[in-house]
């Protein structure tokens, strides 16, 4: 890699270069990290590959305080899991479980040293009602209560208004498919909880599941690159390149049925500029032709000339060593890419609108 790589990729993707290290590097290795919410997931690391003895005593004290509270969210998550399931349990659905509360329940790679701040779960859109009423039963209650942002998720979007318990104070997103209703792109929710996994196992509760390896790729790539907010990007990347190498690794015929799974469920593009940029960034061993099957349906060159400049200073971590000429103006113009793809540009201009005047005035009187 070359020397302007920041030192954080490196050591994601050759930890064996953090050999020798300064103490100056180890103190810029361990802040790139902790904006990138990456500590955690780096003591893991560097402990997987035996460069944890290795490192300065004040950084290896610093990452192993990490790793603890990493732990302890960990068992956090089975606890909260346990109870949503609970929830949940007369209304014949499993508890499907999305992102980081997947990858917590089923021990998957991403889950060593992950942190997250809510449980995402899956459920039919006609049972939203249902799901929403159990849960309020059992003491999550909505944090938007917004007029306008309880239509903006009722209506618009892929999940119910986010809610919150109000001993526990954890959070828990409700989503009936991965993408806004508004957005042009249809993946078939109806699909996806038909190839879900149960789990067994020490996070899991009864009837829990988890989607199926295709599409848990699918949707990492899709909530990243359909998004427009990256200061955590990287950590998703992560979550990326790990899910690729170990279904690479055990699930036959996974390289093959991707792409075609990812034209199934309206999500190329996305799968693509997954695969382009964990390879490009964290070495991620994608196979050429897996790359040229989903590139048949990328951007344009010029598009594409344009992405990369982009996404590579966005998904770098949101360190000021990290960011250089441009990196603003990237964050910027995703995060307006970001909104464009969410809603059509009549729509996406009254929500703008509406958010930039309406909403602080109506906080504003609400306060008062």
């Amino acid at each position: 890699m070359k020397a302007d790589v920041p030192l954080l990729l490196r050591a994601l993707r050759a930890p064996q270069q953090l050999a020798g290290l300064p103490p100056a590097g180890w103190d810029l290795l361990l802040r790139q990290a902790a904006h990138a919410n990456l500590s955690a997931t780096l003591h893991h690391w560097l402990d997987q590959h035996g460069m944890l003895a290795q490192a300065l005593p004040q950084a290896r004290e610093q990452l192993s305080w990490a790793a603890v509270m990493a732990r302890r969210h960990r068992q956090a998550t089975y606890w909260e899991i346990r109870l949503i399931g609970k929830a949940l349990a007369g209304l014949g659905l499993p508890l499907l479980l999305l992102k980081g509360g997947a990858y917590a329940a089923a021990s998957l790679p991403p889950a060593a040293g992950r942190l997250f701040s809510d449980i995402d779960i899956l459920v039919p859109e006609d049972s939203l009602a249902q799901v929403e009423a159990a849960l309020m039963r059992h003491g999550w209650v909505g944090t938007h209560h917004d007029h306008y942002d309880q239509r903006y998720y009722r209506e618009w979007m892929h999940e119910l208004p986010p809610m919150m318990h109000v001993l526990r104070r954890t959070a828990i997103d409700v989503h009936h498919t991965i993408l806004p209703r508004t957005a042009a792109q249809r993946p078939d929710a109806r699909l996806l909880r038909a190839a879900a996994r149960t789990l067994a196992g020490a996070g899991a509760a009864p009837d829990t599941a988890v989607l199926a390896p295709l599409d848990m790729v699918l949707h990492s790539a899709t909530h990243l690159f359909a998004d427009g907010e990256f200061d955590k990007g990287l950590r998703d990347l992560w979550d990326l390149h790990c899910l690729l190498t170990h279904f690479a690794e055990h699930e036959p015929g996974f390289w093959e049925a991707l792409p075609a799974r990812a034209r199934q469920h309206q999500l190329q593009r996305f799968m693509f500029y997954g695969l382009r940029y964990s390879a490009l960034l964290l070495g991620t061993r994608v196979p050429p032709a897996a790359l040229a099957a989903m590139a048949a349906d990328g951007p344009p060159p010029l598009l594409l000339a344009v992405m990369d400049a982009l996404f590579t200073r966005a998904l770098l971590p949101h360190h000021p060593s990290c960011r250089g000429a441009g990196a603003a103006v990237a964050d910027f113009l995703l995060y307006m890419r970001g909104n464009w793809l969410r809603m059509p540009p009549l729509r996406l201009a009254r929500h703008l609108f509406h958010k930039a005047f309406l909403t602080p005035k109506n906080s504003q009187g609400a306060a008062a």
